[in-house]
């Protein structure tokens, strides 16, 4: 299966000044080279065929008519080539000149697409020899081939109808309302732009942030060709900057003058998805007319990077200034519920876990923005029979350092009560043992608030609130959910830039503990030596790959074996297959069953593009069905 991938490339061959059966030669060994490498789609620099820079020479017709033998040549060198090549030369219909791009594919010439906009300022004088792309589409003679000839032209593959083509030409880009927005309103997933855009100083960051945001604009991907080595320097220099973006993601540059081509992998699967939840992007097809062409499409070995966690960014900066602005986010959510709500105090339970951590943090962020004392923040850790000696000393040392009023409230005597209320056997460690310790956990919480004239935050994660992992009405339930937007790989991150900022060597110290200490509700009792014996990893799976399949499940809506394709390029490398699956069917099957935990969470803030809030981004039954998503996993291996 080929996943929704097609490789590409951008290529910059060398060339001679109005020497076509040359170029046409570089671009033949470039168009073999891209094929033996399995691409599917190469584009060339505008009039690549003849140069761009040949001047005046545009209007000799020996130049005119080697341009189109070139053409010819190249459409019989791709016969046998699985490829769709792109082309630039000038090309003469009923006596008028236009700056084309030829659409090339085994051996026949799909179309022709003139350019729309023609420079004629600074050192472009394109208007001395061409003209602007007239209306409308029609039959022209061509090269041996008779084929369309217009600006509205899409190229459909006939085997993968998610990779449709359009073209628009150098300037095309440059205007401010660009052809590739018609072209992708009609239904193109793919634009490529031939170019010839001589090298100034500054110009390469520029051409680098208007491919990317037009890619972004358009939901699409975005090939930039751009002409190199071998044009006149006469008053220009070219540097063939070739440029892949998609969706706003550069995935692929050449860097000018490295005489290179870029080459990548394209995600159409991914494009179309977010078209279809994007409801302003409205298909608009008046005047376009579809070119159909057959490839073989087969399986893309993937070469571009596909982060093994998809919410934490890999760079150190982006990593640190992502911190920084959830914190914000979720201090600024808090302080204002406070404020809404005249609460006297912020309660919360900590543990000395990493979520309960978080939350005490934000609520101290949340206390400064809004000029109170960290008196006002009630922290409450509650041991039972599985609290550890560290946790709870962690828990007491942060709440110390942080400044926050720190109370123990041991339940232990009330859950043996409730236990008594309702049979429960105290050596029967089932999940009424565990859920019973959560809920009146909760009840505590909550009651406290109530005598303080407080809020209770909330201190469960995305990740959690994803595998249904909180108790119902115990842990599930608070005031205001600070954590509810942000997954369990991107906490420990979070904290980790709280204790490399932290105030005093011994919060750094404290959170650095507590990031090392293994996750768990600590529901059950400890071991004999006192460690943790409910390891929440070891039951429902690694969170590294349950962020990962959430983060593709919720925000593209992917398939489980697309997922499953992805996450062995991307986590293959540390799990096995086996393992991948196990804990995809896990996430499945656990994500659909509790639904109806997350169709009444409490409020909490939006931090980032994937959420679960029922009253935002996710709407969901709660006896929705997994079969169709199980199905396709049983024929998975």
């Amino acid at each position: 299966m080929h996943y929704g991938f097609i490789k590409v490339c951008a290529v910059s061959p060398s060339l001679r000044v109005a020497d076509c059966p040359y170029n046409a030669q570089m671009t033949i060994e470039a168009m073999q080279k891209a094929a033996m490498d399995g691409c599917q789609l190469a584009v060339f620099p505008e009039l690549g065929l003849t140069g761009y820079t040949c001047g005046d020479l545009f209007l000799q017709q020996p130049l005119q008519k080697a341009a189109e033998d070139a053409l010819a040549d190249i459409l019989k060198a791709s016969e046998g080539l699985d490829l769709v090549t792109l082309v630039g030369l000038p090309v003469n219909v009923s006596g008028k000149l236009y700056n084309c791009a030829a659409v090339v594919c085994r051996g026949r010439l799909l179309g022709l697409v003139p350019k729309s906009h023609i420079p004629n300022y600074g050192e472009f004088y394109e208007k001395r020899h061409y003209c602007a792309a007239p209306a409308g589409v029609k039959d022209i003679r061509f090269a041996g081939q008779t084929a369309l000839f217009g600006t509205k032209l899409l190229f459909r593959c006939e085997s993968m109808p998610e990779f449709t083509l359009a073209v628009e030409i150098c300037e095309d880009l440059w205007a401010p309302l660009p052809p590739s927005t018609a072209h992708a309103l009609a239904g193109a997933t793919v634009i490529a732009n031939l170019s010839a855009s001589d090298e100034t100083v500054g110009k390469a960051e520029y051409r680098e942030a208007l491919v990317s945001q037009q890619s972004a604009r358009l939901l699409c991907a975005y090939l930039y060709a751009d002409a190199g080595h071998g044009e006149s320097t006469t008053d220009m220099v070219f540097s063939g900057h070739n440029l892949i973006a998609e969706n706003g993601a550069l995935l692929s540059e050449s860097r000018p003058f490295a005489e290179g081509c870029a080459c990548t992998e394209l995600d159409l699967g991914r494009l179309l998805s977010e078209r279809c939840r994007n409801t302003s992007f409205e298909p608009v097809t008046d005047g376009y007319e579809v070119v159909s062409f057959s490839l073989p499409m087969k399986e893309v070995p993937l070469t571009r990077h596909f982060s093994p966690t998809p919410f934490v960014p890999a760079d150190d900066t982006a990593r640190t200034e992502r911190c920084e602005l959830i914190l914000r986010m979720q201090s600024d959510g808090l302080a204002k519920r406070m404020e809404h709500a005249h609460a006297r105090t912020a309660v919360i339970g900590i543990s000395g876990g990493l979520d309960s951590c978080l939350a005490l943090l934000v609520a101290v962020h949340a206390m400064k923005k809004l000029g109170r004392p960290m008196e006002d923040i009630l922290a409450v850790t509650m041991p039972c029979f599985g609290t550890t000696k560290r946790t709870r000393s962690n828990a007491e040392i942060l709440c110390q350092e942080l400044g926050v009023q720190f109370r123990e409230i041991s339940i232990a005597n009330t859950v043996r009560s409730h236990f008594a209320d309702i049979g429960q056997s105290e050596t029967n460690f089932d999940v009424t043992f565990e859920n019973g310790q959560a809920r009146v956990r909760t009840l505590e919480l909550m009651d406290l608030a109530n005598r303080t004239g407080g809020l209770v935050v909330g201190t469960g994660d995305l990740s959690e609130l994803a595998l249904g992992w909180a108790t119902y009405n115990g842990d599930h339930m608070s005031m205001y959910g600070v954590n509810a937007g942000v997954p369990k790989t991107l906490v420990r991150h979070i904290v980790r830039y709280e204790a490399d900022t932290a105030a005093t060597p011994a919060l750094r110290e404290v959170l650095l503990d507590i990031l090392d200490t293994p996750v768990s509700p600590e529901l059950l009792p400890a071991k004999e030596n006192g460690e943790i014996a409910q390891q929440t990893e070891s039951l429902v799976g690694p969170y590294e790959l349950h962020d990962f399949y959430l983060y593709y499940v919720l925000r593209f809506g992917f398939s489980p074996a697309k997922i499953y394709h992805l996450a062995k390029a991307a986590l293959g490398n540390r799990y096995s297959d086996e393992v991948l699956l196990h804990w995809l069917r896990n996430f499945y099957r656990r994500f659909f069953q509790q639904q109806f935990k997350r169709s009444c969470l409490p409020d909490g803030p939006k931090v980032g593009s994937v959420t679960l809030s029922p009253r935002g981004d996710w709407r969901m039954p709660s006896d929705a069905c997994v079969s169709v998503w199980q199905k396709e996993l049983d024929t998975l291996s």
